[in-house]
């Protein structure tokens, strides 16, 4: 679980505080503080124009916001002229409120989608992570019985 709302926090554009919503939530939802924070990786340098540009490009259309090829090109160049999570936030929050609210609007739903698929993936893993971790005690226990 904590993997699925570090997930879903990592697609919302609130780059510089994603892990201490991310752990908040993990609180409230009694699961891993630790996978949570990790789940917050999924936004990083390699993939912010992706995440960006769609969480844009979806907000915008859930919204009826009109097309703005410059909007989203001066917050593309702040994330090549500086990696800085700061800058790039306080450049998606200098758009206006509207603007702002496409970007939260079109990451909460890239989050309701990514989320739940993160869950299943590692839950799978975990699972099998166990069940190896179980097979290699349970065969260490028998070896060391004459």
């Amino acid at each position: 679980m904590g993997i699925a709302v570090g997930v879903f926090v990592g697609c919302l554009p609130i780059i510089p505080f994603q892990t201490v919503v991310a752990v908040t939530l993990a609180f409230c939802f009694k699961s891993s503080k630790i996978t949570a924070a990790i789940g917050t990786w999924v936004s990083n340098p390699l993939d912010w124009y992706f995440l960006y540009y769609y969480s844009y490009k979806i907000g915008a259309v859930v919204l009826g916001l009109p097309e703005h090829r410059e909007l989203f090109a001066s917050i593309v160049s702040t994330m090549h002229e500086t990696h800085s999570f700061i800058k790039v936030a306080e450049t998606i929050l200098q758009t206006g409120s509207l603007f702002s609210f496409a970007f939260v609007i079109g990451g909460a739903l890239i989050g309701m989608i990514a989320s739940p698929i993160s869950y299943f993936v590692f839950l799978f893993f975990f699972k099998k992570a166990k069940k190896t971790r179980e097979n290699r005690k349970s065969r260490m226990g028998l070896q060391q019985i004459p």
